[in-house]
C-alpha cells in the first residue's frame, strides 16, 4: 500500500501520495479532467517556473516576506528549479484539462510551495509556512500567468521550431527549381 498524507481544501480532505510535490487541488484535477492522459508540455512547466520566479522576486523586493526572508529565498530557488526543468515530473495535470489553465496553475503552485517547504526543511503539505495561494500565487491570476507562461514557452521553443520549419522548406524549394514546369 502506498503511503499518503492528508491535505485539506475548501471541498474537504483528500489523500495525496506522501512523496508527491503536488497537493489536493492537483488530485482533484486528475480525478475531474482525465481527458488525454498526457501531462502539460514541459516547455510550459518551465515557462511557469520563469513567470512564477519573476513574480516571487518582485514580491520579495516589495517586502512580502520580510518577516521570513528564508521563505522568499526558498520560493525563488524552487522557481529556478522549475524553470530549469528539475520539477517537470511533478506537474501531472492533463494537458487538456478544463478551464483556462486553472488546474495547471494550481499544480504549479502546489509543486513550488512543497519544493520550497523541502528547501526549508518543513514537511510536504505544511502550507502554514508556504502557501500555494497566499505565497506562490501572490499578486497573480491564472488569467495572467497561464498566457504569459505559454508565451515564454513559445519563445523558448521557437529556435527549434524554426530549424525544423526550414528543414521542411528546403526540399520543396529544390523540387521547384528542378521541376520542368518552373
Amino acid at each position: 500500500m502506498t503511503e499518503t498524507r492528508r491535505e485539506r481544501d475548501l471541498l474537504g480532505e483528500r489523500e495525496v501520495p506522501a512523496g508527491a510535490l503536488y497537493g489536493v487541488h492537483t488530485v482533484r484535477a486528475l480525478e475531474n479532467f482525465p481527458l488525454c492522459g498526457r501531462p502539460v508540455h514541459r516547455a510550459l512547466v518551465r515557462g511557469f517556473g520563469a513567470v512564477k520566479g519573476a513574480c516571487a522576486i518582485t514580491n520579495q523586493r516589495l517586502g512580502a516576506w520580510t518577516a521570513d526572508p528564508a521563505k522568499g529565498e526558498a520560493i525563488v530557488a524552487a522557481c529556478a528549479e522549475m524553470a530549469g526543468g528539475q520539477l517537470d515530473p511533478h506537474v501531472v495535470v492533463d494537458a487538456l484539462q478544463g478551464g483556462a489553465g486553472t488546474s495547471t496553475n494550481m499544480n504549479v503552485n502546489e509543486v513550488l510551495a512543497n519544493r520550497a517547504l523541502q528547501i526549508l526543511g518543513e514537511p510536504l503539505g505544511h502550507y502554514q509556512r508556504v502557501s500555494p495561494l497566499d505565497d506562490i500565487n501572490r499578486h497573480q491570476s491564472t488569467n495572467d500567468t497561464f498566457p504569459t507562461a505559454m508565451r515564454v514557452a513559445g519563445c523558448g521553443c521557437w529556435p527549434r521550431w524554426k530549424r525544423r520549419l526550414w528543414r521542411c522548406r528546403r526540399p520543396s524549394r529544390r523540387k521547384r527549381r528542378h521541376s520542368p514546369t518552373s
